[in-house]
């Protein structure tokens, strides 16, 4: 396959977008937990010469600025049954919506399964794209975001719908 991918700097700091063929297979912060080995990402190539590399991060741009809600881009995911189960429940959570670890387990048929989840969530290959920044503790708390809770919290606060911000007195 080819792979190659793009750094670019962001609201959030430098990401590397890296994709495989016609897919986006990657999208991972600075410091991010589990990031690929360089030598995995394939050769590193300028944004404008990419035309996905590019159209995913104008995306990404536009999604940070708050004028784009979701992406629209060919990915693929090549993690473990489980993993790929995980990945697909997260895409299913509606912007400025929340869920817990257990909850995800529980839709999984085991709320047992929460540790489990937590470490596939980590695992994402495609942070934001598949919102895993959407996962919170059983007390809601904020914890286990691989590219940083800082990143993590200013997702949340981007994709809080309009009325609970109205809501809020700070």
């Amino acid at each position: 396959m080819d792979t190659r991918h793009v750094v670019v700097d962001t609201l959030l700091g430098k990401i590397t977008l890296v994709a495989s063929g016609e897919s986006v297979v990657g999208l991972y912060f600075s410091h991010h937990w589990h990031r690929p080995a360089l030598d995995s990402l394939g050769a590193e190539v300028p944004v404008a010469d990419d035309a996905l590399l590019s159209l995913a991060a104008g995306q990404f741009g536009d999604y940070l600025a708050g004028e784009r809600t979701s992406f629209d881009l060919p990915t693929a995911t090549h993690g473990d049954p489980f993993q790929e189960r995980v990945w697909r429940l997260l895409r299913d959570i509606p912007r400025g919506e929340t869920v817990t670890y257990g909850e995800l387990a529980a839709r999984l048929g085991d709320k047992a399964l929460a540790q489990s989840v937590g470490q596939a969530v980590g695992r994402n290959p495609l942070s934001v794209i598949v919102p895993c920044h959407r996962i919170v503790g059983a007390d809601g708390r904020l914890i286990g975001y691989a590219g940083g809770l800082k990143r993590k919290q200013f997702l949340l606060d981007l994709e809080e719908p309009a009325l609970a911000k109205a809501g809020r007195l700070f």
